[in-house]
């Protein structure tokens, strides 16, 4: 019996055979690819925890740099607030006595119409803003008697004198003008640095914070050795210079001469005012660090050493670039209680030395006046030292 099967080419057999597995792996490239279209894309890398640290430092770092600088804008847009208000009151004044003057001169223009020595005009431009071009006719200066052309006089000459100070309060308005919207800008810096940096710090886990507390600890406790090891260099310093002082001191008793004293009480009172500070800034700790600060509630930096050298009796710049200048810089191991302590190159910070390697000083965002070695970021974090009395 003949066969009902029907005949295939040999390719299209082989074809149908090959089927299953090109259509396996046909679908598994695309499912491959469907997942890579629909995955997320791949989120950065975490920072370690020594880069989380290093970048909210230099955050706080660049926020008190914007606060010194948010401290002079302001420190400048008050004192041009103040200059505006005088010139506005001087303004206000001068305006009040030229109206009265200008009644005067009309008093003397109506009388003299009254009894016919002026012309009816007359009175009227002498009551006008600027009767200086009639004031100069020679007809009208002849009539008129020693008193009315001294008031005149003093007419234009308060008139001159009204305008250059409305055009001068113009100005400083303008001056002020631009110095509060850089005050805006300044503070708008600080705040975006502060944020910046708590939200780093908000993404940290439980446990990486407590991994950057030992870290900072580590920091404190080298900041700490650094200091014990100045306060002995200092110790040894002030032993040398009282060996020396004992030394000469016998030898002018052994020769009979006496020495002036008034070098000894210039230190004297230079040591009394420096109590003063380290004891004000003493009673200070505890409160909290908030920029921009003056007290006496809280305090930035540089707010917190002015305000204990005012207490001493001595008057000090506002901010930290202006401080520096404000006396005579010794050096680290010549440092007394009392001195100022600046740190970086842009003198961004400043704290007050009350000896053996320690400051008082209100440290940053978040922390509080407090107790510290002058090393805590470091030797070469510190600028200059500076006695102000």
């Amino acid at each position: 019996m003949a066969s009902h099967r029907k005949w295939r080419p040999a390719g299209s057999r082989m074809a149908v055979i090959r089927t299953p597995a090109l259509a396996t792996a046909a679908l598994t490239s695309v499912a491959l690819l469907s997942q890579t279209a629909n995955a997320s894309p791949s989120a950065e890398p975490k920072p370690s925890l020594e880069e989380v640290e290093k970048k909210v430092n230099d955050l706080y770092h660049q926020a008190e740099t914007a606060t010194e600088k948010y401290n002079a804008t302001k420190e400048k847009t008050a004192k041009q607030q103040e200059r505006v208000d005088a010139l506005r009151d001087d303004v206000a004044k001068r305006t009040e006595k030229l109206n009265s003057a200008r009644e005067e001169l009309g008093s003397f223009a109506a009388a003299q119409y009254r009894t016919g020595a002026a012309a009816p005009d007359t009175a009227t431009l002498l009551l006008a803003d600027d009767p200086q071009d009639y004031f100069d006719q020679t007809q009208l200066m002849n009539r008129l008697t020693t008193r009315q052309k001294a008031a005149v006089d003093d007419y234009v000459t308060e008139q001159a004198a009204t305008t250059k100070k409305r055009t001068e309060a113009a100005k400083s308005l303008e001056t002020l003008s631009s110095s509060q919207d850089a005050l805006k800008k300044s503070k708008a810096d600080v705040q975006s640095k502060l944020t910046e940096a708590r939200d780093l710090l908000s993404k940290l886990t439980a446990e990486e914070k407590a991994r950057l507390a030992a870290i900072e600890k580590k920091k404190q406790e080298e900041a700490a050795r650094k200091a014990a090891e100045l306060a002995k260099q200092q110790a040894a310093a002030e032993a040398a210079q009282k060996a020396a002082a004992q030394e000469s001191s016998s030898s002018d008793t052994s020769t009979g001469s006496t020495g002036s004293t008034g070098s000894t009480t210039t230190g004297s009172s230079s040591t009394a005012k420096a109590d003063k500070a380290v004891a004000f800034a003493r009673t200070q700790i505890g409160k909290p660090y908030v920029w921009g600060a003056t007290g006496p509630d809280s305090y930035d930096c540089s707010g917190l050493t002015q305000a204990a050298w005012k207490a001493a009796g001595v008057s000090l710049p506002r901010v930290t670039y202006d401080q520096v200048n404000a006396g005579t810089t010794v050096s680290l191991a010549d440092a007394q209680p009392g001195d100022l302590v600046f740190f970086y190159d842009d003198i961004s910070h400043v704290g007050l030395y009350i000896g053996n390697g320690m400051m008082i000083h209100a440290p940053k965002p978040g922390a509080y006046v407090r107790e510290e070695s002058i090393y805590y970021d470091g030797t070469s974090a510190i600028h200059s030292v500076v006695r102000p009395a």
